[in-house]
């Protein structure tokens, strides 16, 4: 039994491509996802970043492969899935975990700014979710997973375009997952609280830091691992009847009302 059990968690001979794998949340799904015996074809903007991970990888043994693309540009995602297809033959799993965010009020942003964000954060996840989507839907099986956050839930002053992006991530996440069920694909999200990743750490002022953690019932900030253990859960064949839905990976922010 617990064999059988170890084995419904198990991601091994999965081909899983990971968008923004070269850093943060999706970095350290890359390498549990190898832990968990996928072969990972990991994705990031820069060279150096997707050759550390390549690296980590590689050091931990299994099969790995990672490729450098702006995926904003249609015709280097394009590129990215057919070359994963002609190397693998198939992508069982699809992650997208990029992301970017900026943090200042609402009434300084610029179009610039607006067209980055959604770009980045949800125009490349419909994409890639449709390229990668039609292939598990010819294969009959397949499984997305996708990054969206807290912001998904809720409105996150001071991160406008960003709490929109995450709200269209989580709307395609039900769509999809509705849409495609009956044919093989799940589509779910990890929508996390507040992880203390290096773009956090950066972007997130100390005030901003003392608010989260005071309205975080847990009082702590989250650590990468909760996440990666979630993605791997909607990933594998335990969360086979599981679709269209978002696991809040948040200390109960979320749940809580009132700060005590």
């Amino acid at each position: 039994m617990a064999t059988d059990r170890a084995e419904r968690f198990s991601l091994q001979d999965k081909v899983a491509l990971v968008l923004g794998g070269s850093s943060g949340i999706g970095r350290e799904i890359a390498l549990g996802f190898q832990d968990a015996g996928a072969t990972v074809v990991l994705v990031g903007k820069t060279k150096s970043k997707v050759a550390e991970v390549g690296t980590s990888l590689a050091a931990r043994g299994g099969a790995h492969k990672g490729y450098c693309a702006d995926l904003t540009d249609p015709a280097q995602l394009t590129g990215l899935v057919s070359r994963t297809l002609a190397e693998y033959g198939r992508i069982d799993i699809l992650v997208n975990s990029q992301g970017i965010t900026i943090l200042k009020p609402s009434e300084t942003f610029t179009r610039a700014d607006y067209d980055l964000i959604l770009a980045t954060n949800l125009t490349s996840v419909f994409f890639a979710s449709i390229e990668v989507g039609r292939h598990m839907l010819e294969r009959g099986s397949g499984s997305i997973v996708n990054i969206a956050s807290v912001a998904a839930h809720r409105g996150f002053q001071l991160s406008a375009p960003y709490t929109v992006s995450k709200h269209g991530v989580l709307g395609l996440t039900r769509t999809l997952g509705a849409e495609w069920a009956e044919r093989g694909v799940r589509v779910n999200a990890v929508s996390p609280g507040f992880i203390m990743t290096a773009l956090n750490e950066k972007k997130m002022s100390d005030t901003r830091k003392e608010a989260a953690l005071r309205r975080t019932p847990m009082h702590r900030f989250g650590v990468l691992e909760e996440i990666v253990d979630a993605a791997i859960y909607l990933a594998s064949p335990s969360a086979n009847f599981v679709t269209g839905q978002s696991i809040v990976v948040d200390g109960g922010f979320l749940a809580a009302g009132l700060d005590n």
